[in-house]
């Protein structure tokens, strides 16, 4: 029971190595990788607290992040919309000409 509290900063450490590994920017949150290495495992519990933080809401980013950034339904589409449309027009027209 006293080993806990290192196996779970181990744990924690290598789970954010390899998250920071994973990263595709090579300056994840405008800090670079090898600067995350260090604080992750240096400072085990803060370091793999601050990479969640970070990762989850990142304050340098200058847009906020929305889930709901594409449609959700084709109805929201444009695109779809429009195609709809067309397909309407197109209809009436060989209705018209019968």
């Amino acid at each position: 029971m006293r080993y806990l509290p290192y196996l779970a900063a181990l744990a924690l450490a290598v789970y954010c190595v390899v998250d920071i590994a994973q990263h595709a920017d090579p300056r994840p949150y405008r800090v670079p990788k090898w600067a995350w290495y260090l604080i992750v495992v240096l400072v085990p519990f803060l370091g793999a607290a601050a990479w969640f933080f970070m990762r989850f809401v990142d304050p340098f980013e200058d847009t906020p992040r929305s889930r709901n950034d594409g449609p959700i339904a084709p109805d929201d589409d444009p695109d779809y919309l429009r195609w709809l449309e067309q397909q309407e027009r197109r209809r009436k027209r060989e209705k018209g000409t019968s």
